[in-house]
């Protein structure tokens, strides 16, 4: 679609045309209105609609995360901290597809581990018979376009369906790739995969020390938030969000659902891999476990337990899950710890279809009129000797 069709498509005006599907796709101000409102939309800067969105506590949150290493000990910053953001950033690229975009992907952790292999086969690892010894940032880009182009692959196989097949699809992408894994061992190392993938050191600094690596990762997950949080406003993710809302409206304004679709996989793919690549240098080694059946699952509980409306669904989700996971021990064995993740996201999802963000918004719709008119009842209380 060229510039000039989108531009018309865009800047339908007809105030009783909805088109999300009887359902609100983004904030009123944001959808396109007669006019103005589309302009803006298209020709809003990136750092200037990030300003106009900023509130004071997206400074407190960012103040927080920033002077969190200097308060918490070397465990919490490694272990808690960034692994939360790490796996927050691959579930993100789930809270893309799924929550905008309408698309179930249990594929997103292959995605990732197909980043990792690519650094693991291309880089340095313990295993010399293999690795090929790159340069780091070369292998670094090789992983990610390979894991780019695997999971617009995917996508290309799966956008024709729908719901529960979409599902079984990607899972059994994930299931192959991961047995594909276990049984090859002239290019994957079988069961044993790669050791010893360590992060390079750069500007004198080893960057899977705790500190690094946490300021490293943080980068990162606040670059996929803000990417994420300015495309779902941009002409790109509204028309996404059209799609996911009503495929064949969008089509009859001129769009191309399967493109958009397909486009958005390749987006997901690019943030899960980017995740994928600090995983394998958090763990220091990736094997076929790494992207087994499990851990498909867990990235999809991690984004349901967050919340799929929001941006920063994914990374509340996964600190509750870190802190399960390394705390559950304390509470119930280690073999039932699959147990109580089960029971907290049964528990989310029967008392809170949208999360934890979900939760915490129908708390405050339900503080908010009764805060209002405890003001409203003390306004109109006469004063003493009136």
């Amino acid at each position: 679609m060229s510039a000039a069709q989108w531009r018309k498509a865009m800047n339908f005006s007809a105030g009783s045309r909805d088109w999300s599907g009887g359902r609100a796709t983004a904030p009123v101000a944001l959808r396109p209105r007669a006019g103005t409102a589309a302009t803006e939309i298209r020709e809003t800067p990136l750092i200037s609609l990030l300003w106009r969105r900023l509130s004071l506590a997206h400074i407190v949150v960012l103040l927080a995360l920033l002077l969190y290493p200097w308060v918490a000990t070397p465990f919490f910053t490694f272990q808690i901290g960034a692994q939360s953001l790490v796996l927050g950033l691959i579930a993100l690229s789930l809270t893309f597809l799924a929550g905008y975009g309408g698309m179930l992907s249990l594929a997103q952790m292959t995605v990732a581990g197909i980043a990792g292999y690519a650094i693991a086969i291309f880089a340095t690892s313990g295993t010399a018979e293999i690795s090929l010894g790159w340069p780091w940032w070369l292998a670094v880009l090789v992983a990610l376009v390979i894991a780019t182009a695997c999971s617009t692959f995917i996508g290309w196989l799966s956008v024709r369906t729908e719901g529960i097949y979409t599902i079984m699809i990607t899972l059994a992408i994930g299931v192959a790739f991961f047995y594909l894994a276990q049984q090859n061992y002239a290019v994957f190392n079988g069961f044993q995969g790669f050791q010893k993938v360590v992060p390079p050191e750069l500007f004198g600094l080893y960057w899977r020390d705790p500190m690094p690596f946490y300021y490293l990762s943080l980068f990162w997950a606040l670059a996929g938030y803000l990417f994420v949080s300015y495309l779902i406003c941009a002409p790109f993710g509204i028309a996404l969000q059209g799609v996911r809302d009503n495929a064949r409206r969008m089509s009859a304004l001129g769009f191309n659902p399967v493109a958009h679709r397909i486009a958005a996989y390749a987006v997901a793919g690019f943030l899960a891999a980017i995740g994928g690549v600090l995983m394998v240098w958090y763990n220091g080694l990736i094997t076929p476990g790494s992207v087994g059946t499990s851990w498909l699952i867990n990235i999809l509980i991690i984004a349901v337990l967050g919340g799929m409306r929001h941006p920063v669904g994914p990374f509340l989700g996964a600190i509750v899950f870190v802190l399960l996971q390394n705390f559950a021990v304390d509470l119930v064995d280690r073999e039932r710890f699959n147990l109580l993740i089960g029971v907290v996201f049964l528990a989310i999802v029967l008392f809170s279809p949208d999360g934890l963000l979900g939760w915490w918004s129908h708390l405050r719709r339900r503080m908010g009129p009764t805060t209002g008119q405890a003001r409203l009842g003390a306004s109109a209380t006469p004063k003493s000797g009136s």
